[in-house]
């Protein structure tokens, strides 16, 4: 391994600051350089040395984002300088934030990279809501998806997903809201079944909106909710509770 230099993938969590990891903390305070995602909340900066540099590498989809291989190549480069690097991503790290190929990357470049896990938004975005994913009554199992394939032949099959009756938290799913309504109704899922979108989990702008799979996509539009959302699909949705202290829009 490379000189004295490391990379540190970091999850920063939902965006709740309360809700970052002591391990995280302390890993953003050893940090030289901190490699900032767009879904980050600016308050965990607080965490960091005054003379830590940070550097913004937003990537949203739909959105000008700072490109995968300029960010693997900036990690490296610091890393070999002999700094900390902290990569520090919104969620978790390696669910859905390519904190695999980012460390198979550094990896084979000889870099030493540590994992620091993260609560993910789809956890946070339900519990925000009283949902369970799991629930003896409900549903004996939980499958995270995503609703931004790398290309379509790596699309998830939504009728194998239908007929699991497991709880679906889809990440990214938003922009394709109404081609995966279409193809989870076709793949045998009710209509009425309940699903929850969750715009900005644990924020101070969290939103939600609480429907059924039939009203989905028109329900959604309606609701001026986009980006950055996380939908859970299934029954586990009827223990949603509206009590919340952000607006809850229930359309059905």
């Amino acid at each position: 391994m490379d000189g004295a230099g490391k990379v540190i993938l970091v999850g920063a969590g939902p965006g709740d600051p309360d809700l970052l990891t002591l391990k995280a903390a302390k890993a953003i305070q050893q940090a030289d350089v901190i490699l900032l995602d767009d879904l980050v909340n600016p308050e965990l900066l607080r965490h960091a040395r005054a003379d830590a540099r940070v550097i913004a590498v937003g990537k949203r989809g739909g959105c000008q984002s700072t490109p995968q291989a300029f960010i693997e190549k900036l990690m490296l480069a610091e890393a070999r300088a002999g700094r900390c690097v902290v990569r520090l991503k919104g969620g978790d790290p390696f669910v859905f934030g390519r904190g695999g190929e980012e460390r198979a990357y550094l990896l084979a470049a000889g870099i030493r990279v540590e994992v620091v896990n993260g609560i993910s938004s789809g956890l946070a975005a339900a519990s925000a809501l009283g949902i369970p994913l799991t629930h003896r009554d409900y549903a004996q199992g939980v499958m995270f998806v995503t609703g931004h394939g790398k290309d379509g032949a790596s699309q998830p099959d939504w009728a194998a997903l239908a007929k699991t009756g497991l709880t679906l938290v889809v990440y990214m799913g938003v922009a394709h809201c109404t081609a995966i309504q279409q193809a989870l109704l076709a793949g045998g899922m009710r209509a009425d079944t309940p699903v929850a979108v969750v715009q900005s989990a644990t924020c101070a702008t969290q939103r939600q909106l609480l429907t059924e799979l039939g009203q989905l996509s028109a329900a959604l539009a309606a609701s001026g909710l986009g980006s950055p959302s996380v939908l859970v699909i299934g029954a586990v949705v009827h223990c949603a509770d509206l009590a919340q202290p952000s607006p809850a829009l229930r359309m059905a």
